[in-house]
């Protein structure tokens, strides 16, 4: 578990909730990928929140419980054992803080790329837990974005799924453990108490895709278009899926990377597990030809996936990371 002095319980408090209202729960579009009119859903979804659940997945309950079985065993040992998986450099073990950038949370968290990450050598049934998922999670990704190409009537099918497929795939896998949070009232009715403490604080994803999933424990909370924030019902044998800044970008906006948070829970611990869908490193992200109409102009200058998340990891969380790379309209 993650042990934190009193002042540093101060210090995560001068992080609560200073935004707009939240809805304790509020319904979030649900898309059952074994149904033909999927692919609208998806797309609906994706321009009007950038986040969706979805059921009928393909991911076998058996690979999902074992790897947070293994999960949840790595989060309870101690911690000069859970740090010889190395310091978060960005990969690795790490506590509190989040970033390099003073980026502070109630998390303690195991951040490893999805190729042959050496971080759980010494934890091996782990990491073949975590082999397993991963194929089938990475999977489910590509065959919704390939939906999401079918919906948005853009060929080739595989133009965003190759990118994920592709041997120099920059995707990584997030296991994050949200301790229960001492000196912090549960949430209130409104779902605005005053004792939330941010867990992992507001925040886009940069890569293309996030698939996400947690134990039967809320916490998880995605902004609105107008600025007030929804909570996320728990469900754990589901998936949500995150649209992320460069699928913005490649749709020219019209998909919405969606801003979210975690606040922490007094009662009982959260386990989420997300992997994250991203490019090589050299590939260049700009909106693609064929969803642009017409006249219609870039809103984004091309950048490599290198340039962007360099530039993402160099800025705070809550930071508008796409401002640096938005074109600037004539006047």
């Amino acid at each position: 578990m993650v042990v934190v002095s009193k002042p540093a319980i101060e210090q995560f408090s001068s992080y609560l909730k200073n935004s707009k209202p939240t809805t304790l729960f509020a319904q979030i579009p649900l898309v059952d990928l074994s149904k033909p009119d999927s692919k609208h859903q998806i797309i609906k979804a994706c321009e009007e929140f950038g986040f969706f659940k979805v059921i009928n997945h393909g991911v076998p309950m058996e690979s999902i419980s074992v790897l947070e079985s293994e999960a949840t065993k790595f989060f309870s040992l101690p911690l000069c054992e859970k740090q010889k998986t190395g310091q978060p450099q960005p990969y690795g073990y790490g506590h509190k803080r989040i970033g390099t950038h003073g980026d502070v949370g109630w998390v303690e968290y195991l951040l490893l790329t999805t190729n042959q990450d050496p971080s759980l050598h010494s934890f091996q049934t782990f990491r073949a837990a975590l082999n397993n998922y991963m194929k089938s999670v990475k999977k489910m990704a590509c065959e919704i974005l390939e939906m999401m190409a079918d919906g948005l009537k853009i060929q080739p099918r595989n133009v965003l799924s190759k990118l994920l497929m592709d041997e120099e795939s920059d995707s990584v896998f997030r296991v994050n453990h949200y301790p229960p949070c001492p000196n912090v009232q549960p949430l209130s009715g409104n779902g605005n108490g005053n004792g939330d403490v941010i867990g992992f604080g507001e925040h886009t994803d940069p890569q293309i895709i996030s698939v996400l999933r947690s134990n039967n424990t809320s916490g998880l909370q995605i902004s609105l278009r107008e600025g007030s924030w929804i909570s996320v019902p728990p469900d754990q044998t589901s998936f949500f899926i995150n649209v992320g800044d460069s699928l913005q970008v490649m749709t020219n906006g019209r998909f919405k990377s969606v801003k979210h948070r975690v606040v922490t829970n007094s009662v009982k611990s959260r386990l989420s597990m997300i992997y994250f869908g991203g490019p090589p490193l050299s590939e260049k992200i700009a909106p693609l030809p064929s969803l642009m109409r017409g006249d219609q102009q870039s809103l984004y200058k091309e950048f490599t996936w290198f340039e962007y998340k360099k530039s993402a990891y160099n800025s705070r969380l809550a930071d508008n990371r796409l401002i640096h790379f938005e074109k600037i309209a004539a006047s």
